[in-house]
């Protein structure tokens, strides 16, 4: 009988698998053809076929695997584009817009939850949600609107790397916080403490041996070869990780960053490219089948209202740190309406804290339905970015814009290193 059981749930599994790729299949050229993310088409198949509408998969344990299969592959490619030299040229906007937007917005978040009547851990999760914007999104819309090579969409994609190794650290405390249940420094250190750890070990041992271990593996000059131990490193550090208490985002996240380092990484993201593409698919459908969308409606004021706050706190947080950094008003709004919408983290949290049973119920369908708003008006803000800037200048005290032009100057003097001359 055991047998028996475990031949009908590998069926069941291979046929539920066959339904998502699918559904991925059709609306992947559905979307394209209509100029819409394709990410939302994934949410918007994974809610149709789910067990809330046609229930064509309806089995938890199947939804789950496939929903931490996918965030393990998506967690991995985000590793591999965590690139230490594309930092270096904009380490100065990232390091200091990054941190105080995210801290802008967990607060933010923090205090919206308290208000809905959450939890603490549960607003806390919301805060860290709606703190990270969508590295997909935007890469994709700024090339649709062929301006990925200006000189702002330079600053996003390096505040985006340092979003991505902040939204790490928000998964690890977490994880560490829900597994205790409160919110005490104490319980936070240990979690901290645990987590460099980790960190130093994982990074420390994968930059002396995976670097070395693939330059050998390559030599067989074999993409097969290469490919399964790429995978096998990839599935073998998200166990490691797991088996000690971290989720396996994190084992995934760390490894592909490694890999990014190491001279194979072109190669490597070449052969990885459509088993990524496979289960970025996979996930973002998975994120679907969890939706219930009957609660998503129900809690519409709260998805409109989470919405705004998304929308105004990222584009003023990102924008006071870019002109923190020394960048002109203009140039800081452009960067904070690009970073206007949630992403793949927030879906990674939020699915954390489903997973985990410490989120409130409605939470995973607002943020699933913040993340559709969001994601939707994320072209309109790029678009009228420089319109925005100045109404907002025209409406600021007559002396700021001179303020500001001092401000930008002294920066600039001082990253030059000419402080004397001040």
């Amino acid at each position: 009988m055991v047998g028996a059981d475990r031949v009908m749930h590998e069926v069941s599994f291979l046929q539920n698998l066959a339904v998502v790729m699918i559904a991925a299949g059709i609306v992947t050229v559905l979307f394209q053809r209509l100029k819409q993310p394709v990410v939302l088409g994934y949410i918007a198949a994974g809610i149709l076929i789910g067990p809330h509408l046609f229930a064509l998969v309806s089995e938890d344990d199947t939804i789950r695997d496939l929903a931490k299969l996918g965030m393990v592959f998506l967690m991995f490619s985000l590793g591999l584009e965590f690139n230490l030299r594309k930092l270096r040229r904009v380490a100065a906007t990232a390091l200091v817009a990054a941190p105080l937007a995210i801290l802008l917005m967990v607060f933010v978040g923090y205090q919206v939850g308290q208000l809905m009547g959450w939890t603490s851990v549960s607003s806390l999760f919301l805060g860290a949600i709606i703190s990270i914007a969508s590295t997909s999104v935007i890469l994709k819309v700024l090339r649709e609107m062929k301006r990925d090579r200006e000189p702002f969409a330079g600053l996003i994609y390096g505040i985006l790397i340092v979003e991505d190794l902040l939204g790490v650290v928000m998964i690890v405390l977490l994880t560490g916080i829900a597994s205790t249940g409160n919110l005490g420094l104490q319980s936070m250190a240990a979690s901290t403490g645990k987590l460099l750890v980790f960190l130093v070990t994982v990074l420390v041992i994968g930059l002396l041996v995976v670097p070395r271990l693939l330059n050998f593996v390559a030599r067989f000059e074999s993409n097969e070869r290469l490919l399964v131990a790429v995978l096998g490193l990839c599935f073998g550090t998200a166990l490691i990780a797991d088996k000690l208490g971290f989720s396996v985002a994190l084992g995934a996240f760390l490894v592909g960053a490694v890999m990014a380092e190491s001279a194979q990484s072109r190669r490597i993201e070449s052969l990885v490219e459509p088993v990524r593409d496979l289960f970025t698919a996979v996930f973002f459908v998975a994120i679907g089948l969890l939706v219930n969308p009957g609660l998503m409606w129900q809690h519409i004021i709260p998805v409109l209202g989470i919405s705004l706050v998304v929308v105004v706190g990222q584009i003023a947080g990102n924008t006071f740190g870019t002109v923190v950094a020394g960048h002109d008003f203009r140039t800081a709004v452009r960067v904070g309406t690009g970073l206007s919408q949630i992403g793949e983290f927030s879906f990674v949290i939020a699915t954390l804290g489903l997973t985990l049973g410490v989120t409130d119920p409605s939470l995973y369908a607002i943020v699933v339905g913040v993340a559709l708003v969001t994601t939707l008006f994320t072209p309109l803000w790029i678009h009228n970015a420089d319109r925005l800037a100045d109404a907002l200048l025209r409406a600021a005290p007559r002396p700021l814009a001179g303020y500001l032009t001092l401000y930008k100057d002294w920066v600039e003097r001082f990253k030059g290193g000419q402080w004397n001359s001040l």
